[in-house]
């Protein structure tokens, strides 16, 4: 759908709709503006200062529901948790599309907790503020069956480089991942082995240049590790099972 659209249609007043133009011309994403995103045929309520769900996680999503699907197979719901949730896009995908979900998700961002716990709980999850794995129930330890994360994956000497909207407009913490734009996965990593189920799996979306390094990085830390790219924007996940 058109911009122009878009906002037509979210406008109530004239007067609303130039102040959404004006907002937009200043470099605002669009979402931002309207009031929510659209992913994978879903509307998920977003609001200002929170990351907006990119298409290309879409990936990671194909890629975790693979996973549940295989451990759906043993008859019994799946434990996912969706760490650095954002607003709930993936987590969220994954509860309406797979009916065997039952999903967790966190974030150290408040507003993006807030947006999440709205977008999540008319699906059955339950969200989390706090850092990483810290707000997780107790009881999730060894039961987690699907870990999916987007973590902020940009390194810090290119966050410049990211286009207006984002830079300006989203957090940078959900967006710059330290010197490599590694810091996080290399934690998840580290924190997973404490939550995942025996047969339990990682599924990180990363930068496609980054998968080299994540998959040493995992590797390292005792995980068999699976990578995909997609073929026809570049999107990359990193799939891994811990092995020893």
């Amino acid at each position: 759908m058109a911009e122009a659209v878009v906002l037509v249609d979210s406008a109530t007043t004239e007067g609303e709709l130039d102040t959404m133009v004006t907002r937009r011309e200043r470099g605002e994403p669009l979402e931002h503006i309207v009031g929510w995103a659209e992913f994978r045929g879903r509307r998920y309520v977003v609001g200002p200062a929170v990351f907006v769900p990119r298409a290309r996680s879409e990936l990671l999503v194909e890629e975790a529901a693979s996973l549940v699907r295989c451990t759906a197979g043993e008859g019994r719901d799946v434990v996912v948790v969706d760490l650095c949730c954002g607003v709930g896009a993936v987590g969220g995908s994954l509860a309406a599309e797979l009916p065997q979900v039952r999903l967790y998700a966190t974030d150290i961002d408040p507003r993006a907790v807030e947006y999440a716990a709205r977008n999540l709980g008319p699906l059955g999850g339950t969200v989390y503020q706090g850092d990483l794995f810290a707000p997780l129930p107790r009881r999730l330890r060894r039961r987690v069956d699907v870990l999916a994360a987007s973590p902020p994956y940009v390194p810090t000497g290119q966050f410049a480089l990211l286009a207006a909207q984002a830079r300006d407009f989203e957090p940078s913490q959900a967006l710059d991942g330290g010197i490599d734009g590694l810091d996080l996965v290399d934690r998840i990593g580290r924190g997973a082995e404490q939550w995942l189920a025996r047969s339990g799996c990682l599924a990180l979306e990363v930068a496609a240049s980054q998968l080299d390094r994540v998959e040493r990085i995992l590797s390292d830390l005792g995980y068999a590790v699976r990578t995909v790219v997609s073929e026809q924007d570049g999107s990359a996940v990193a799939l891994a099972r811990r092995v020893v």
